[in-house]
């Protein structure tokens, strides 16, 4: 391996103490996370088939809600990033105030959906098929757990817009504490409300619905009480809620740039949805293994996203300076480095894939599936990172457009319709229809690698 090919594909020294700074905080944060989303689900389990089922349902639902809010705080967010390389901070305030509207728009939204519709979103996930679980009690378990999850709506959607404007900002510690704080929380009342321990009631699915919302309220508290009691730290906040009125010329731009970025990661997440409702049609087996392979992937999945997150901030700060080679070296090296992770924790889920499963109290064909599951997740975890990285590149060239191509008509042109087709019309097992929608995720990174090469993205978006 020859000095130059080192020198263009792998960073020094600095370069990745750089990248640790920053990912290694919202590494952290995402791992307590999603570390503590796997104990919960985990609980959850031991307490049968009926609410293991009925809580990944919900989950589902709430994970286009969560996207919908991560979409529109990144829309906003591609400005914040380069306002931010120019120590703009009128700008960042700016942005700021457009990330509240954002929330209060999609809080009304949600809450209405959520509140009229919830019926017919969750019957579309409970179907006869497999010998595993029953519908009616697995509808109960899940409306339960819907309605207490709407209480922690209004701080989720409000953590999201600091949060994300701190790490724009290049500060991530701040938002690791936050996110720290809400996960013990989280933990320690899940153990005592799902399972009635030290005198608390044994409230089951209800006890982990309201454990989760009492979390957020605590994420969002350590991260509004420093933020504004550090204001020369972070500037952007001071004067921030005088007024909600933000520049004519910065709305245009943000609704021009970020609205493919806010429609994309919504359909993006509608369109999982729709795959994995078209996987459900083969029986609540289906949907227990999908929930028992989604909570361990998540655990893993937090390295290449974080690193999408890391191409965000870095590339993002770059570009807005004007230093478009520096940002093409850095991408390149960023998505690299991703990728080798990703093989890593590859290797890791395989090991896993046996063994974890057998935590829950479900039933044998239940763990089979998921065991499989997991095993096809491994595998294209490495295409996975690289898209993800892709994704971010592109997006923060002010490039929305085509992520939004590149993301969502991807899901919906190829996966949905595979989804759909394999499960409706062929009698192919589960298990190969899963390994073939997932495998898709090599074509769409050869597609991403083509459009990075064409270098489309290496623009500066503010002045």
């Amino acid at each position: 391996m020859n000095r130059t090919f080192l020198h263009k594909y792998f960073g020094d020294r600095r370069f990745y103490k750089r990248i640790l700074e920053i990912a290694f905080p919202i590494i952290i944060q995402s791992l307590m996370t999603n570390t503590v989303g796997l104990l919960d689900n985990v609980m959850v389990g031991r307490l049968g088939t009926d609410q293991m089922t009925g809580v990944s349902v919900v989950n589902q639902l709430f994970f286009v809600f969560n996207l919908l809010v991560f979409g529109g705080m990144s829309a906003a967010g591609i400005f914040s990033a380069q306002y931010f390389g120019q120590e703009n901070h009128q700008g960042a305030r700016n942005v700021f105030r457009c990330k509240i509207m954002i929330g209060i728009g999609t809080l009304v939204l949600v809450l209405l959906i959520f509140s009229t519709l919830y019926q017919p979103l969750i019957y579309a996930f409970l179907h006869e098929g497999s010998s595993s679980g029953n519908i009616t009690a697995t509808y109960h378990a899940a409306k339960t757990y819907l309605f207490i999850m709407l209480i922690g709506i209004f701080p989720f959607i409000f953590s999201n817009a600091y949060s994300t404007t701190l790490k724009e900002a290049g500060q991530t510690f701040i938002p690791m504490a936050a996110g720290v704080s809400a996960v013990v929380v989280d933990l320690v009342f899940n153990y005592l409300l799902i399972f009635g321990k030290f005198g608390f009631p044994a409230l089951g699915v209800a006890g982990a619905a309201i454990a989760t919302g009492m979390s957020r309220y605590v994420e969002f508290g350590v991260l509004v009480l420093y933020t504004h009691t550090h204001s020369k730290i972070f500037p952007f906040i001071t004067g921030a809620y005088r007024t909600l009125k933000i520049p004519v010329s910065l709305a245009k731009d943000i609704a021009l740039k970020g609205t493919p970025i806010l429609i994309n990661e919504f359909m993006w997440s509608l369109g999982l949805t729709f795959q994995a409702q078209a996987f459900s049609t083969k029986g609540l087996a289906t949907m227990g293994a999908i929930n028992i392979n989604n909570t361990i992937s998540n655990v893993f999945n937090i390295v290449f996203v974080t690193m999408g997150t890391t191409v965000a901030i870095v590339v993002g700060q770059l570009l807005g300076a004007g230093k478009l080679e520096e940002a093409k070296d850095a991408n390149r090296k960023l998505s690299v480095f991703s990728v080798l992770l990703a093989v890593c924790t590859s290797l890791i889920l395989i090991g896993l894939a046996p063994v974890f499963p057998q935590i829950y109290n479900t039933s044998e064909e239940i763990r089979r599936l998921a065991t499989q599951f997991i095993y096809i997740f491994a595998i294209v975890t490495p295409f996975n990172a690289y898209t993800n990285a892709a994704y971010f590149a592109l997006r923060s060239g002010g490039k929305t457009m085509t992520t939004f191509l590149f993301d969502s008509c991807f899901i919906w042109v190829v996966n949905v319709p595979a989804a759909m087709i394999l499960t409706h019309f062929t009698a192919l097992p589960i298990v190969t229809i899963f390994l073939i929608v997932n495998g898709l995720e090599a074509c769409k990174a050869f597609i991403g690698a083509a459009l990075i090469q064409k270098g489309i993205w290496l623009n500066t978006i503010v002045e």
